[in-house]
């Protein structure tokens, strides 16, 4: 088993001085699919920009898909980021007046392929993520379900170590967002690695695994009972829950649509 993401000792600091995160350890195995939850101001999001390469710690080692961050240079990084990680954000992102095909396309445009491949190659995740039928629709055409589904395609297009989901459900209706988490639950069971990061305590614990950070602190890691055929002992596809306080104890817990 591959880790793709191994934190130690992870702090980050802000002048002020303000302590974002806080000693932070957190490791994610090829194939998991775990959940990344706290209220805001908790270190959520300082930790998804230090896992997804756009922010370097304070101190600490960060290593992401067998690579050490601190011993590359910020061109490298950004290959490393571009190359390993893929971004699902809330607000989509995408370009206006583009095609939801060349909108995908454009998660490949430092990838070294010919344009005519890109956009091949953008049409089968498109597929893959139900939207055959939507290929030269522009983003005004789409559903905000859609949207999402458009963003998915561009952020696993080129197949990355790690998909980090950022809020996916947040600027959707209920029915949309269990759409969207059907779909990345369908994502990890053809091999992906995510990491959903959000403020729903519901969506975490629908997830297999529960990371809850307070205060710039992992305070649990919870791995939830089955879900959706996952071993709760790992997190991964393939019954008992593990849970590990913030003091590194182990104690027993008892513990997920279609597009509009």
């Amino acid at each position: 088993m591959n880790t793709v993401v191994g934190l130690t000792g992870v702090t980050k600091e802000y002048p002020g001085p303000v302590a974002a995160l806080r000693g932070v350890d957190l490791t994610v195995e090829e194939g998991e699919l775990l959940g990344i939850v706290g209220p805001s101001g908790s270190g959520k999001s300082t930790l998804l920009h230090i896992i997804g390469t756009l922010d370097r710690p304070t101190a600490g080692s960060v290593h992401i898909a067998g690579h050490d961050v601190a011993a590359l240079p910020d061109r490298r990084l950004s290959a490393l980021r571009a190359q390993h990680v893929g971004f699902v954000f809330q607000a989509f992102h995408l370009v206006p007046g583009v095609s939801a095909r060349d909108n995908v396309a454009e998660g490949l445009l430092y990838s070294g392929l010919s344009r005519a491949v890109r956009r091949r190659r953008a049409a089968e995740a498109l597929e893959r993520v139900g939207l055959a039928d939507r290929l030269d629709h522009k983003p005004h055409q789409l559903s905000g379900g859609q949207k999402q589904r458009v963003a998915i395609a561009r952020a696993v297009v080129g197949e990355p170590a790690l998909l980090l989901a950022d809020e996916p459900t947040g600027a959707l209706d209920s029915a949309s967002g269990e759409a969207v988490m059907k779909l990345l639950r369908d994502l990890n069971r053809e091999g992906a690695t995510i990491a959903v990061i959000t403020h729903d305590t519901e969506i975490a614990r629908d997830l297999p695994r529960e990371v809850r950070i307070r205060d710039g602190q992992v305070v649990a890691d919870v791995r939830n009972p089955s879900v959706d055929g996952h071993d709760p002992s790992t997190g991964m596809l393939a019954p008992s829950t593990d849970v590990r306080d913030g003091s590194g104890n182990h104690r027993s817990a008892a513990a997920t649509g279609a597009d509009q």
